[in-house]
């Protein structure tokens, strides 16, 4: 698929950047806008496999990530996630002169990924709509809380309000209860791959058409979508669904059951099949040799009582013993890690999925994988996310041909 076109107007010829491990989007530019999560992740995603990422900040203040989660020597952690294999760019896209500086970078990359309210592209003249007809090739990512149409479309939208008008939230924690969080920014790094799924699926189209378009992400819709059968459940059958804690009602045994020694393993053995050898792993004759039991929804019925049977057995084990005895058996199951179980684990390190990339800032660096795994062109973690501006010199001389003067000019103006 070919993915760069060259013929663009105002494209430079160099399609790769020095330093920059070769990966599939080789050749793809990407002029990065958004910030904290969302747009970020979605540009992460393709730099990730070798497209040239160039992300934008404010001069002088910074994506406010930089200021977020965990800090080491004055460095957030999740800005060098985030935004690895990225070149970085102040900008201020408030002012007349970064406007058009903006325009000029539309003329020389592929895709721009954004993620401010609807609207304020608009009011800087740099929306899809008002740079169609002079970057007609132009692929534009927006990723907003509930998309660029509708009732609520100008409202402000954050990942935690959309997993929870969304449906994810209700669905959370346990009946006695009120609604939980997920552990992580789930509606954020969603939209982010929708949004980088359809930018590739933009460019295929491109390729036949030689035309770009506008790509519209919506957090709520993002997380929705991932609902299983929420909605025709509740269509067709009435069904509300709602918490269930650990377990899945009417599918038994698979749940979360604790070990001896403290810790939890995860069983899925709710298919005929692998029940019969969880039973006969767990010497259940009794389980074996009754009619009810050899059928999903007959187990579903004696959830509560396979679901006490499976946790007396694992709780005379350790969970080493028990997670190597269901894996001779061919029963799927896997502990419930905390991060220190995920860095140890060996399958995770085979994978290639604890990369540690060297950082000027912050010295070596964990970081998770690139996913997913290419056979002939795999992408590569090349580095950790940039200091602010650390590329304005590569990206305003090299790419856009601009003179020393105009670079001091517009650094003195604060404009970069």
């Amino acid at each position: 698929m070919a993915v760069t076109d060259a013929g663009d107007a105002g494209r430079s010829a160099t399609t790769a950047v020095p330093g920059l491990l070769a990966g599939p989007l080789t050749g793809l530019r990407v002029l990065d806008l958004g910030n904290m999560i969302a747009g970020p992740f979605c540009a992460r995603l393709l730099g990730d496999l070798g497209a040239d990422v160039i992300k934008v900040e404010q001069p002088g203040r910074g994506d406010p990530i930089r200021g977020w989660r965990g800090q080491y020597t004055g460095h957030s952690l999740l800005w060098k996630l985030v935004n690895r294999n990225k070149r970085a760019i102040t900008l201020d896209l408030h002012a007349e002169a970064g406007q058009a500086l903006a325009r000029r970078l539309y003329g020389v990359v592929d895709i721009v990924v954004e993620n401010f309210r609807p609207g304020v592209l608009e009011r800087w003249g740099l929306a899809y709509a008002q740079v169609e007809t002079q970057h007609p090739r132009l692929i534009m990512v927006r990723i907003s809380g509930y998309g660029q149409s509708g009732p609520y479309r100008d409202r402000a939208g954050f990942g935690g309000v959309a997993e929870a008008m969304a449906g994810v939230r209700f669905l959370s924690g346990y009946p006695d209860r009120p609604p939980t969080r997920v552990g992580f920014a789930l509606a954020d790094t969603v939209a982010g791959l929708y949004g980088a799924f359809a930018a590739m699926a933009a460019a295929a189209e491109r390729s036949r058409s030689g035309r770009g378009q506008e790509i519209d992400v919506a957090l709520t819709e993002s997380v929705f979508s991932l609902l299983d059968d929420l909605l025709p459940a509740y269509q067709k059958l009435g069904v509300v669904g709602t918490r269930h804690g650990t377990a899945l009602p009417g599918v038994a045994p698979s749940n979360i059951y604790p070990t001896r020694d403290g810790q939890f393993v995860v069983i899925g053995a709710n298919n005929d099949n692998v029940f019969r050898r969880l039973a006969t792993l767990m010497a259940r004759d009794d389980w074996l040799a009754d009619p009810e039991l050899a059928h999903d929804q007959g187990r579903g019925r004696r959830q509560a009582e396979l679901d006490a049977g499976v946790a007396a057995w694992t709780s005379q084990l350790t969970l080493q013993e028990v997670t190597e005895a269901l894996a001779r058996a061919g029963v799927p199951a896997g502990p419930a890690y905390d991060i220190v179980g995920i860095v140890n684990d060996p399958q995770f390190r085979a994978r290639g999925m604890i990369a540690t990339v060297e950082d000027a800032d912050v010295g070596a660096l964990a970081l998770p994988g690139v996913v997913p795994k290419l056979s002939r062109t795999p992408g590569r973690i090349a580095w950790a996310g940039p200091r602010s501006g650390q590329h304005n010199e590569d990206v305003y001389a090299g790419l856009l041909g601009l003179s020393s003067e105009e670079i001091a000019s517009l650094r003195a103006r604060r404009v970069i």
